[in-house]
């Protein structure tokens, strides 16, 4: 900074305050005596000394929050990357600014004008609020603006009865398929728990899967360590007698990657429609309930902390699900117990002087 350049304190005719006088602007400090205009000026000169840094866009946001994420070995970050791909193709490098209520709601419905789900919408709008709130924490912008996000779609109402569940395992054309099929209806499990399950934490002696991977950190979405029923213990003996890996689920001598070209293949022989992967563990959530599983048991079947999302999903599926509460609104029940008659007449009939009083009293007594 050239010395003309430098900013300074003055005076300004008819003010009481000191200004400091900068590229022939006048910036008062708001300080009436000198020492503590000295300070701001110190500061405003500080300011002007730092390096000035370039606008950061939201592509290049988003960009750097998931490779914290994965320097961090956060889990979901492949998931936020997926996310990711149609929010920067949208907003590119322009500036936080331009994140407005109204700038979502048109993302939202460009999105879901093109086929993908309300919850897939939800998902990327809190991907983009996550990156966002990071990138406020780490000074990268001033602050995180509010993010509209779309409501929480209904809950899937498809589930299997036990015919359907026995023709999609007829349906199936491949060992492992059937063995995929069997192995989700008995463990209520996700896909991806299953196609990552080693043989290794598969007690046979014990009659117990534990579901829950020590390599990787836990998430919001739990695994659990469920039993083996008679069933089950009969298909995994089977496959491991004949494996070739340290796989559970494996073909031609490799892991699966993918299972849903093959599941399709035997929903469509089977005659099933609206059924995918996942219906699997909605169907064995549902076939615990149906059975009067107390929803708390289901819940930690399905490697759930709390018992809400089941409560919410499941709970109309018990044969007991409300019942008690139902049984103290029973009419038949409170016809036994008559409704006392209550006066309605609200005039109080006057009294005759000569009434018997209900307090005895000898013949001197004075009445009123």
């Amino acid at each position: 900074m050239a010395a003309n350049d430098k900013p300074r304190l003055c005076r300004v005719a008819g003010r009481d305050t000191w200004h400091i006088y900068h590229q022939r602007k006048r910036l008062s400090t708001g300080c009436t005596d000198r020492a503590s205009a000295e300070l701001v000026l110190a500061k405003y000169a500080f300011d002007l000394s730092r390096p000035q840094t370039q606008a950061v866009g939201i592509s290049q946001i988003l960009d750097l929050y998931l490779a914290d994420r994965r320097d961090a070995l956060k889990p979901g970050a492949e998931r936020l990357a997926f996310a990711h791909k149609p929010l920067s193709a949208w907003f590119g490098e322009k500036p936080v600014e331009v994140v407005t209520e109204p700038e979502c709601r048109s993302y939202i419905r460009n999105r879901l004008s093109g086929g993908i789900s309300t919850s897939t919408a939800r998902t990327e709008m809190q991907a983009l609020r996550a990156a966002l709130r990071w990138a406020a924490k780490e000074k990268l912008t001033a602050e995180a603006p509010h993010i509209p996000l779309p409501p929480r779609a209904a809950p899937k109402e498809r589930w299997l009865t036990r015919d359907e569940a026995q023709a999609l395992i007829e349906g199936c054309g491949s060992h492992h398929m059937r063995l995929f099929v069997i192995l989700a209806l008995g463990t209520g499990a996700r896909v991806a728990s299953l196609l990552d399950l080693p043989w290794s934490r598969v007690d046979f002696d014990g009659r117990v899967i534990d579901l829950r991977d020590p390599a990787k950190p836990r998430t919001s979405k739990g695994r659990a360590r469920v039993p083996i029923n008679d069933g089950l213990l009969a298909a995994l003996q089977e496959a491991r007698a004949v494996r070739e890996t340290e796989w559970v689920i494996e073909w031609a001598g490799d892991k699966i990657g993918s299972i849903k070209r093959g599941f399709r293949a035997a929903a469509d022989r089977a005659g099933l429609e609206g059924v995918t992967p996942h219906t699997l563990r909605h169907t064995a959530a549902t076939w615990m309930a149906q059975a009067g599983v107390p929803l708390w048991e289901v819940a930690g079947f399905l490697g759930h902390s709390n018992t809400r999302m089941v409560e919410d999903t499941y709970a109309h599926h018990s044969p007991s699900h409300l019942k008690a509460a139902s049984r103290v609104l029973d009419m038949s029940i409170l016809q036994q117990f008559p409704v006392a008659r209550v006066n309605t007449d609200t005039k109080k009939p006057k009294e005759s002087r000569d009434a018997k009083c209900p307090i005895p009293c000898g013949e001197n007594d004075i009445r009123d």
